[in-house]
């Protein structure tokens, strides 16, 4: 991974450390949604949801509009198969691992 990947990779695993954060994607990549209507299913300030929809929109994993004088926020599905793809990459080192164990203990 390049450092910019590592930039990317570290925005991502932060944003998707909040569970506000994770269900707010659950629901934009449902379907877009404005920013007061996420704002509503909360017990949180509006400002605050709105900054956790800040920290969303900055690694990438949503997009905002303008409509008006809503903003509307949806996901963006690609950024998550970024993530997974990530994942994928770490659970197949951890793979390769065990099975180099594997070869050590089936050698004995």
């Amino acid at each position: 991974m390049t450092g910019q990947d590592e930039d990317s990779a570290d925005a991502f695993f932060h944003a998707l450390a909040d569970r506000t954060r994770r269900d707010i994607l659950r629901r934009v990549l449902a379907r877009e949604r404005s920013v007061t209507a996420l704002a509503a299913k909360y017990d949180m300030s509006f400002a605050a949801v709105q900054k956790h929809v800040a920290v969303l929109e900055r690694a990438g994993l949503i997009s905002k509009r303008r409509e008006g004088r809503e903003q509307l926020a949806s996901g963006d599905v690609e950024a998550v198969h970024s993530v997974a793809s990530m994942l994928t990459e770490l659970e197949d080192v951890w793979r390769g691992r065990v099975a180099a164990i594997d070869d050590l203990l089936n050698k004995e």
